[in-house]
């Protein structure tokens, strides 16, 4: 059962004493609060954080990555490449069963390798664009064949395009598979409620069984912060992801908990529809380039990540932040500038622009959005906020149903998993249609480019394309904000935001 408590008001005292007591009694179980509930729980089609999040428990990965972002073995054991770097030999892990006795090898690689690829849907498709085919080698030896040299794939490999799910499984539900997924994670799924609980429980023939000492993993969305943190104090939650920034003072205050930050590989901006569908041409901002860019001008990022995140963040205009090696520093955060925006409007034909905010039901979502609803308004902005349920936002954004859209991206390890499915043309999570045949050369050539200066400069190209016709309006990075019981050992800050269930103890 899960407390949900109004923002100001103290649990009673039988009430919390029960609480206690229930968190005792279940101490084999650790509980997860999450800002939204996930999506589709299959990996080819998912597209959520926090079914990332759930995924960590749920389904491995041929790699995972570590604190400093080095690619770490998991399913896959070692790697190596040929000398044109067109194969990547994989030698895999034995003694690896899927929740559901099914063997783990070879075969089985191939078929999620091609199911990603081919599944109707499936928003790993433009991530794995560059292999071609899939060789079984022997039955713990697999080949990827490449058309062209792909500098993320390792990366892509220590993410949802490298998780591995049961082919029987698969093949027996083709189209529901998400409702009742099967992995070879260290937790096996149980049960599914929406808007309230996935449940897994402990898998006892997980190949590092050791390194888990849970019985069960119940994750359970609750979208209000204040709502979140109160069932954490109660007893209720052992660990909640993204603490509303406000309450991280008093929780560092309090010898209870601990606190993380790590600072995201991602980002916050705002998407908007320049596809020419119906919902963009009645927009000016999906029109026309100047009104983005006065829109851009509108904003003082600054002041959006003090007032909206408390300074738990760092304003940014690219897609990678500003220490990144790969931030293109030929097109730097620009300055607010009210009279340019002014004028750029008025040059355009629409001094006062009216435009729709899709935004998230969370609460950090909807701060920022009244934020720049307030900012965009000094320059004549018109800007309705439309707070939407996360998965549905992601559906209208699908159906290219939004006029523009305040979007988080948690971020991937390579630059490449931050750009290509985003601005390539007819890319799974192009959500702002754009499509421009010169940037999709651009997009191609980085990701076969191996050597990280020539990289560099390809993504300054790309930079100089993308934020002048700026299908994608960036803010900020966000601090991955945590909070969990001090009775929880074994947490680990990794920058991609996931949990890692691994090595937790009670």
């Amino acid at each position: 059962m899960r407390i949900h408590l109004n923002p100001g008001r103290l649990l009673p005292a039988f009430a919390l004493a029960c609480a206690l007591s229930a968190a005792s009694a279940g101490a084999q179980t650790l509980r997860i609060g999450l800002a939204e509930d996930p999506d589709l729980l299959d990996p080819t089609l998912a597209r959520s954080f926090v079914g990332r999040v759930v995924f960590a428990s749920l389904c491995d990965k041929l790699f995972d990555i570590d604190e400093k972002l080095a690619i770490v073995p998991q399913l896959a054991t070692a790697y190596q490449w040929s000398a044109d770097n067109k194969v990547l030999t994989l030698k895999l892990r034995s003694g690896v069963t899927f929740h559901d006795g099914q063997k783990f090898d070879a075969a089985a690689v191939k078929f999620n390798i091609e199911r990603h690829k081919n599944l109707a849907g499936s928003n790993r498709r433009g991530e794995l664009l560059p292999v071609t085919s899939v060789d079984v080698v022997d039955p713990l030896t697999v080949k990827l064949n490449l058309a062209a040299p792909f500098a993320p794939l390792l990366t892509v490999l220590a993410d949802r395009a490298g998780m591995m799910v049961s082919p029987k499984a698969a093949q027996e539900n083709p189209t529901n598979f998400g409702a009742k997924p099967v992995c070879s994670g260290p937790f096996k799924f149980v049960e599914r409620v929406a808007q309230d609980r996935i449940v897994l429980e402990r898998f006892a023939n997980y190949w590092n069984k050791d390194a888990i000492h849970f019985d069960k993993v119940i994750y359970q969305p609750i979208v209000d912060s204040t709502v979140r943190l109160a069932n954490l104090k109660s007893g209720q939650l052992d660990f909640i992801e993204r603490v509303a920034s406000s309450d991280i003072a008093a929780l560092k205050a309090d010898a209870k908990f601990n606190v993380a930050r790590i600072t995201e590989l991602g980002y916050q901006g705002i998407t908007i529809n320049t596809s020419g569908n119906e919902m963009a041409q009645k927009n000016p901002l999906g029109r026309d380039a100047r009104v983005r860019e006065a829109l851009e001008l509108a904003l003082d990022r600054d002041g959006i990540v003090q007032v909206a995140v408390d300074g738990e963040g760092e304003a940014g205009n690219q897609w990678l932040p500003t220490a990144n090696p790969f931030y293109a520093k030929g097109v730097p955060l620009p300055k607010r500038n009210l009279e340019r925006a002014k004028a750029l409007l008025k040059e355009a034909g629409v001094p006062n622009p009216s435009f729709t905010l899709m935004t998230p039901t969370t609460s950090d979502g909807q701060k920022v959005a009244q934020v720049i609803q307030s900012m965009a308004k000094e320059v004549g902005f018109d800007v309705k906020i439309q707070a939407t349920e996360f998965a549905t936002s992601l559906n209208l954004a699908d159906k290219g149903q939004f006029e523009a859209y305040l979007l988080n991206w948690s971020g991937r390890a390579d630059p490449d998993g931050n750009l290509f499915s985003f601005y390539g043309c007819k890319q799974p999570l192009n959500y702002s249609g754009y499509c421009k045949p010169e940037l999709d050369a651009l997009l191609t050539q980085s990701r076969s480019t191996l050597d990280p200066s020539a990289r560099a400069k390809l993504f300054a190209q790309i930079a100089a394309v993308a934020l002048k016709d700026r299908p994608i309006v960036y803010l900020y990075h966000r601090k991955w904000l945590w909070a969990y019981s001090k009775k929880l050992s074994g947490v680990r800050s990794i920058p991609d935001g996931l949990l890692r269930v691994q090595g937790l103890k009670m």
